[in-house]
């Protein structure tokens, strides 16, 4: 039986060292991180401490975010994340829906009547979009987004599956922009940081490739090979645990707050740990709170398995797991960030 196999490989860069090709006018971006999330919200929790997170690092003028691309099918779940714009204080971030995605991945904790969650006679959370319906799918919202941004700016935040990113390299030209998805993306993104990836045991399939696995295959056939990318394995988030316990006590100032409200409603202690925070984490304050393999090339299996090599040309990259100081240390900073009024 022949094994067949796609691999990505990318030029030798890091944060520091190399920056990202020039745009087309000789110009490196220098801005603040322009991100755009792309989110499997509606089943583990830490996506919504990312968003979190993200809501604060915006705040704090640390990032510009651009808008939220929910990859986990249904405008279910596209309302939980109107749900979190609106109460952090961003109604009008625009929501791209997932519509051709993965049908029934497995549901770790079942969040999605959130939004329907009454308080006396009225629903807990305010929500901003009146139609699902009329929001554009998440490809769609990639290719809008990307069009309007400088050349080699934009850092995308995967946290999730990998369909959305998947038809948006397979798509064309349109309205918003004469470039193919691929080319689309070489211009525009400077960086992707991508929860995702099992490194330490070539034979354990990592969750987000494997529940989609034509669409991984296809993200990993098309990204253009010089647009860098920093993988968060499993492991890394693996050592962050946020115990249920302690999420509600830290939000003892109220009961109005929808990742409470998940805690308090839904059965939480299923294992989760931060895994998504420590993409969103690097791609906004950079690679000196983590310590990464050399720069090479990762090649994904069709059991949706990956290995990585070492390669001087390579332009992929991944977290390493820290130490307990380390994980100690993320935590608080995530708990910080939840913490706050």
């Amino acid at each position: 039986m022949v094994t067949v196999c796609v691999s990505i490989v990318f030029a030798a860069c890091s944060n520091e060292d190399n920056p990202s090709p020039d745009n087309s006018d000789g110009k490196e971006y220098t801005g603040i991180p322009l991100i755009i999330l792309d989110t499997d919200i509606g089943s583990s929790t830490d996506d919504l401490f990312a968003m979190r997170m993200l809501y604060r690092y915006a705040d704090e003028n640390q990032c510009v975010l651009l808008g939220v691309v929910v990859d986990r099918q249904g405008e279910d779940c596209a309302a939980l994340a109107d749900v979190m714009n609106t109460y952090f204080g961003y109604p009008d971030l625009p929501i791209g829906v997932e519509r051709h995605g993965i049908l029934s991945p497995k549901v770790w904790i079942d969040y999605r009547p959130l939004p329907t969650l009454t308080s006396g006679d009225k629903l807990m959370f305010k929500t901003s979009v009146s139609d699902y319906s009329s929001l554009p799918d998440g490809w769609q919202l990639y290719r809008r987004l990307l069009s309007e941004q400088p050349d080699h700016s934009v850092s995308v935040c995967s946290i999730g599956f990998m369909s959305s990113l998947a038809q948006l390299l397979t798509s064309g030209g349109d309205s918003f922009s004469p470039l193919s998805g691929v080319e689309l993306v070489r211009q525009k993104v400077k960086h992707l940081y991508l929860m995702g990836g099992v490194f330490d045991n070539d034979e354990e399939p990592e969750y987000n490739f494997a529940q989609g696995i034509e669409f991984a295959a296809t993200f990993f056939r098309l990204w253009p090979a010089d647009v860098p990318v920093t993988f968060s394995p499993t492991q890394v988030g693996d050592l962050v645990e946020y115990v249920p316990e302690q999420v509600i006590s830290d939000i003892s100032w109220t009961d109005i707050h929808p990742i409470k409200q998940v805690y308090m409603n839904y059965n939480c202690n299923t294992g989760q740990k931060m895994w998504d925070p420590m993409a969103v984490i690097n791609a906004v304050e950079g690679d000196g709170l983590f310590k990464f393999s050399p720069w090479g090339i990762v090649t994904f299996h069709p059991d949706a398995t990956t290995t990585f090599a070492a390669n001087p040309t390579g332009r992929h990259r991944y977290q390493v797991p820290g130490i307990q100081k380390w994980s100690e240390d993320m935590l608080q900073k995530i708990r910080d960030y939840t913490m706050i009024r």
